[in-house]
């Protein structure tokens, strides 16, 4: 038997020896059409080469590329399970030719392919053409030799493919393959079409005019070609089945769900286990190309589909959660192929049983409710949209399962009813948000989100992308369009710029269209919590809402920010382990040139101590363990021993980043929203600059991380090096030679000390002391001294009263343009005379108020030091009275 994996291969192979490129599957996240939830066809990552806006090193290729349709229009999720050849996860295998070859080749390629390589009996195969194409009619005789009868005219959009409304267009050519006249059904364009007899096998596209507004306005300049052919059609051809469920891959799949639930795939159950098996690969590539479940989006339309799988298992009688189990066949299916699976297994298994365990705890309270609203049901009735809309919001039932659920009953859902109940809430909201005190301009942004619903944020897997403008804002009111020169928010559908929050600052970068439009992003600000608000200035060109425009952020800003980030964390744990677990996060600020961390802690950190949490922060960026983000409820998330912020409002789901190891395992773990390194060891280095008090019991530790820090390490060893050579001594020597310096100038001040006060005594060493004069019966030592420290004021006193038995010494110390003025009396003299008094007078000679002391022993100052000489005269003045 010719295996799925067989087939993919010998596809590529064929091609790459024809000259074709062989490219690699693109993720399933659409990189340049923001009009798409996911990729579902194998151009789609050749749109822009096709249409001419990139240019690659080939012009032709070939490939296998990965597609999902379970969202918007091209939504087949209902289908899966129920018919033979849908499915949510299907590949695309592809060969493409931009303005190389055309018809004639593409023609013989897949004729040659088909018939040659693969042995198909050419009896087997049928080929329609668009009704018009007389070339690709007679080019299916010459080379194929189909009698009249197999070449089919289609005149209906079937055989025509538009890349949209205006943009290359052209006819097609599918081939089909009869599987035999047991199976019903008849051949294309026949009443009995839509059977399983005939199945379409390949799509040739053949991109011939160019067309505007949905009118062909003339020939391309450069021909080209598209070709799809789903793998699991063409795999179910080669081994023999007519049904895609029935291939080695599916059937290994299919068998993996039987064993584990005991239960065999067939009759009642056989939905159950297609399903299941579709949706184990959807779910798992997904996961791996970076979606991961939520409330809103992408991450919605997977957890529906995971769910959606979910209540299967449930219905087989799984009693514990099922699908993680499975991820180990999935891989051993198909990760030789796509090796990302491979690499992302533990990231599936985790998310699938964490989704499962959650979905578990509220099935059976939302299949009671079900079960209660219907049990008094009649044949065809419907459920009220109230009730669906309950299951949805209060059990997290997607409308869609609701409506899986009763289908087998026989019963529809109320789906007007669902969205009014849904627009009230809406109506709820808004008025709770404007009774929270919000800002009148609120109202403009309730409108974008009810009308555009939030943005997706792409930008943890990637740094650009392309959105959709849903709306303008300018000067606080919605507008159509924007001009050069303005200053505007900008709404994309999707965006990989990150909005600010939870302490990390927004992204910046750039906005352009293929029209000319230019605007830089300075800023992304965060409206209700789920708008994402591109701060821009429009630099050239318009732009207007709907236009499709290419988003690309500062790639080195936010590769420092996601290191502040991450070096955040890791310093959040390590103040834990060295200060004690009282430390907890009390504000933050993740910038691209540096991080603030504000924390509880009720004293300073010694030196030895901030040391050590800076050597446990670089040991595990030596150690470049990788950082995980994982997806799960706040309580089971706080439950693995993350760390969240105390008061912090958290939705039902939270993102939990984990990064590290230790002793004791995984080093931190918190719960996070913002970006991070994928490993540690891409923060390079980690420096602590500065630690000091914000508040009474919280402290801040700022600090740098990568070139940042090595730039200020340098310049501190710079400014050392200045420092040395100044001292004429190495490095190594500066700080005894500065504790030396310290040393001599404290001795130098003892000595001037010494010499001010002998000074004030009357004299330097030799002098003859200086003796009072006689202010009227009292011996009176009065003088000014520039330079004596305010310190040594009293003993200096002390010192000169010694040598005036009897009488008044009067001291005035000069510095900084300041005065202080001491006063002492002798005790025979108290009874007359109060120093008090006599500071209270010198002070306010000085410009002061004040002084104060005992009658003995007083001091005081003033702002005006020129003045000792008034001060001493005040004094004099007080003594002749």
């Amino acid at each position: 038997m010719t295996s799925t994996n067989d087939v993919r291969r010998s596809f590529l192979d064929f091609f790459e020896k024809a000259g074709h490129a062989r490219v690699p599957s693109a993720p399933l996240v659409p990189q340049n059409d923001p009009t798409l939830m996911f990729v579902n066809a194998g151009m789609v990552p050749f749109k822009n080469v096709f249409t001419g806006l990139e240019t690659r090193p080939y012009v032709t290729a070939t490939s296998s590329q990965k597609c999902v349709r379970a969202g918007g229009k091209h939504n087949d999720l209902d289908n899966v399970g129920y018919t033979a050849r849908h499915h949510t996860f299907f590949e695309m295998l592809g060969n493409f030719s931009f303005g190389d070859y055309f018809k004639e080749q593409a023609i013989l390629n897949a004729w040659t392919l088909l018939t040659r390589d693969w042995g198909l009996p050419a009896e087997k195969l049928t080929a329609t053409v668009y009704h018009t194409d007389d070339e690709a009619f007679d080019l299916w005789k010459k080379i194929a030799g189909l009698p009249d009868h197999k070449i089919i005219r289609i005149p209906t959009k079937d055989n025509f493919w538009a890349m949209g409304d205006s943009g290359p267009c052209g006819p097609c050519s599918e081939i089909f393959y009869d599987h035999g006249d047991h199976i019903p059904g008849g051949p294309p364009g026949s009443p009995d079409e839509d059977g399983d007899r005939f199945v379409e096998i390949w799509n040739l596209v053949f991109m011939q005019f160019e067309q505007d507004a949905n009118e062909i306005v003339g020939e391309l300049p450069k021909k080209s070609i598209d070709t799809g052919m789903g793998l699991e059609r063409i795999a179910a051809v080669m081994q023999g089945v007519s049904d895609n469920y029935d291939t080695d891959t599916f059937k290994a799949l299919i068998a993996a769900s039987c064993e584990l639930t005991g239960t065999r795939a067939e009759g009642a159950t056989q939905a159950s286990h297609r399903v299941i098996a579709d949706h184990l690969r959807a779910s798992g590539f997904l996961v791996a190309d970076g979606v991961l479940p939520a409330n809103e989006g992408r991450g919605y339309v997977l957890r529906r589909i995971m769910r959606r799988a979910m209540r299967h298992a449930h219905l087989l009688g799984a009693k514990d959660p099922l699908m993680h189990r499975l991820v180990g066949s999935l891989v051993s299916e198909m990760g030789a192929a796509y090796p990302e699976l491979v690499r992302a297994q533990p990231l599936i298994e985790a998310t699938l049983q964490q989704e499962e365990t959650q979905f578990r705890r509220t099935l059976d309270k939302g299949l009671k409710l079900l079960d209660e609203a219907t049990a008094d049901f009649a044949e065809g009735a419907t459920l009220a949209g109230e009730t669906a809309f309950k299951l949805y919001d209060t059990y997290g039932f997607p409308y869609d399962l609701t409506e899986d659920a009763l289908r087998a009953q026989g019963y529809g859902v109320d789906r007007a009813g669902f969205d009014a109940a849904m627009a009230e809430q809406k109506r709820a909201a808004r008025a709770a948000w404007k009774g929270s005190g919000a800002k009148a301009s609120d109202d403009v942004w309730f409108d974008v989100l009810e009308t555009a619903g939030p943005t997706e944020f792409i930008g943890y897997s990637v740094e650009a992308g392309e959105g959709q403008v849903v709306a303008i804002v300018k000067d606080g009111a919605r507008v159509d369009s924007a001009e050069a020169g303005d200053e505007v928010l900008v709404l994309t559908n999707q965006t990989p710029f990150y909005a600010e929050s939870g302490g990390q600052v927004g992204d910046a970068g750039t906005m352009t269209t293929d029209a000319g439009f230019m605007a830089t992003v300075t800023d992304t600000a965060k409206q209700l919590g789920k708008l994402h608000a591109h701060v821009a200035t429009i630099d050239a060109g318009s732009l207007k809402v709907g236009d499709s425009v290419a988003l690309t952020i500062d790639t080195a800003r936010r590769a420092q920010i996601r290191a502040n980030h991450s070096a955040t964390h890791l310093l959040h744990e390590a103040l834990r382990e060295r200060l004690g677990t009282h430390v907890a996060q009390k504000g933050s600020m993740v910038a691209p040139e540096r991080l603030r961390f504000d924390f509880s802690q009720p004293s300073p950190i010694a030196a030895d101590a901030l040391a050590l949490v800076e050597a446990d922060v670089n040991a595990q960026v030596r150690g470049n363990g990788a950082v995980t983000t994982r997806l799960m409820t706040p309580d089971d998330a706080i439950a693995m021993g993350a760390m969240a912020l105390f008061g912090e409002k958290y939705g039902d789901e939270v993102r939990v980043v984990s990064m590290g190891q230790d002793a004791e395992g995984t080093y931190s773990i918190e719960l996070c929203g913002g970006t991070h390194v994928n490993a540690l060891g891409e923060i390079g280095l980690f420096k602590i600059v500065s630690e000091g008090a914000v508040s009474s019991g919280v402290r801040r530790v700022e600090a740098l991380t990568g070139e940042a820090a090595r730039q200020w390490l340098g310049n501190r060893d710079a400014k050392l090096r200045e420092a040395a050579a100044a001292l004429k001594a190495t490095p190594d020597e500066v700080p005894a030679r500065v504790a030396q310096l310290v040393e001599d100038r404290r001795r130098l001040e003892r000595e001037l000390a010494e010499a001010k006060k002998a000074l004030a005594m009357g004299g330097g060493a030799g002098a003859a002391p200086a003796g009072p004069e006689q202010v009227g019966d009292i011996a009176f030592l009065g003088q000014v001294i520039d330079g004596l420290d305010a310190k040594a004021l009293r003993g200096t006193i002390d010192e000169a009263r010694a040598r005036v038995p009897s009488g008044v010494v009067a001291l005035v110390a000069v510095n900084d343009g300041r005065a202080s003025v001491g006063v002492g009396v002798s005790s025979d003299l108290t009874g007359r005379i109060s120093a008090v008094d006599l500071v209270k007078a010198a002070v306010a000679a000085l410009g002061g108020q004040g002084g104060g002391g005992r009658p003995d022993m007083a001091q005081g100052g003033g702002p005006d030091g020129a003045k000792g000489d008034e001060a001493l005269a005040a004094i004099r003045a007080l003594l002749t009275n």
